[in-house]
């Protein structure tokens, strides 16, 4: 696997960080949305469930690219 040089990113890096802020954002909305339901409230846990809900994302992506 080829790597970066130092101070720089190749397309195969760009591709796994646009990747990881991608699942980053699905956790966001996924935790936004579950807050949109009155009667669920994270209060001090929504960084926790912001994170948990980043990991369900990339577990379901991975389980979808492996039945492919």
């Amino acid at each position: 696997m080829e790597t970066s040089q130092k101070l720089s990113l190749n397309l195969l890096d760009r591709k796994k960080i646009g990747k990881g802020a991608l699942i980053a954002i699905i956790g966001v909305l996924l935790t936004y949305v579950a807050d949109l339901i009155p009667t669920i409230d994270f209060g001090a846990y929504t960084p926790i469930v912001v994170a948990g809900f980043s990991v369900l994302a990339n577990i379901v992506r991975k389980w979808i690219a492996s039945n492919q």
